[in-house]
């Protein structure tokens, strides 16, 4: 331990400036401890380095006022911003309860649960993503469930789930692992909308108010492929009748939303016409797989074409 924890006021002459002396000192040993820690991680350092300065060295100031160690949770918050795997892994084997519970609360700025699903979504941390659901699988399902579906801060992430997250930012391989192992996709972040609603506004708008020209859907670009995409696969796992609301919006303006959908899918979401024969299918395919068995099983169906490039393992 780098110094006295156990006497944060414990001047040399015991007064109240010796007390301050001390305080300021303990603060300015916790920043830089702090801040060791992080560097260690952000340099991929080895994982038995980082857990012996975890465990006996690097130290914070916690919100109570005094040096505090950094948790599994905090340690994994900093392993998801900079990548690392081998310590992602570790903590999750090790302490998958522990790594997954809300940190304290100079980590986070409201009493919301845990971050971490949303934070992997937010950096495209599909491999430490899959791990992460993969630990959650033995957890009872009301506790499963209320990780999947954790809803965040309203300030900052707009009250929404890690699906809104996925749409919002283009994710389509962690949409996909989310919804596979249960994630629900009917939960409405603080503007009131749902995922599918969520994505069908981020289409709208990335297509600009001339959408219903021609040279507006001509050559869509990587980024819609990947919101039309993510619209394939939300539709997969969304109940029928739980999209009134954006059939309701597509309802609105017709015309500009067979442009940028396409006619067999606009009737589809908008209630005019059952979908495929192929889509319902699909429906009943990936619905019918556990989460346990997720997405290991995939590798056992007839995938079709618009699935098959999505790298789930986050090797690719």
């Amino acid at each position: 331990m780098p110094w006295d924890t156990r006497r944060p006021g414990g001047g040399a002459d015991g007064g109240p400036e010796g007390a301050s002396a001390a305080r300021s000192q303990a603060q300015k040993q916790c920043r830089k401890s702090s801040f060791a820690f992080y560097q260690a991680v952000r340099d991929l350092l080895p994982v038995w380095l980082l857990e012996d300065m975890r465990t006996s060295e690097a130290f914070h100031w916690d919100e109570r006022g005094r040096a505090a160690a950094y948790s599994p949770s905090e340690a994994l918050l900093y392993a998801l911003v900079h990548d690392h795997q081998a310590y992602a892994h570790y903590l999750l084997a090790t302490f998958p309860r522990r790594a997954l519970a809300p940190p304290s609360a100079g980590f986070r700025c409201c009493t919301a649960p845990g971050p971490h699903l949303a934070l992997a979504v937010r950096y495209n941390r599909v491999a430490v993503l899959r791990r992460i659901l993969r630990a959650v699988r033995d957890f009872p399902a009301e506790e499963r469930a209320r990780l999947l579906d954790r809803q965040g801060c309203s300030r900052v992430e707009g009250g929404g789930t890690a699906l809104h997250a996925a749409c919002e930012l283009a994710r389509p391989e962690c949409l996909f692992l989310l919804l596979g192992h249960g994630a629900s996709p009917g939960l409405r972040d603080a503007d009131g909308l749902t995922p599918l609603e969520l994505l069908l506004r981020q289409l709208d708008r990335d297509a600009g108010p001339v959408a219903g020209t021609p040279a507006a859907t001509d050559g869509p670009g990587e980024q819609r492929q990947r919101r039309l995409l993510l619209l394939d696969l939300l539709v997969l796992y969304t109940p029928t009748g739980a999209a009134d609301s954006a059939r309701r919006e597509l309802l609105g303006d017709r015309l500009r939303w067979q442009r940028l959908l396409g006619e067999d899918k606009f009737q589809w979401l908008a209630g005019l016409a059952p979908p495929s024969l192929f889509a319902r299918a699909m429906q009943v395919l990936v619905t019918a797989i556990s989460p346990g068995r997720f997405p290991e099983a995939l590798d056992e169906l007839p995938l079709p074409p618009f699935l098959q490039p999505l790298d789930l393992t986050g090797k690719g």
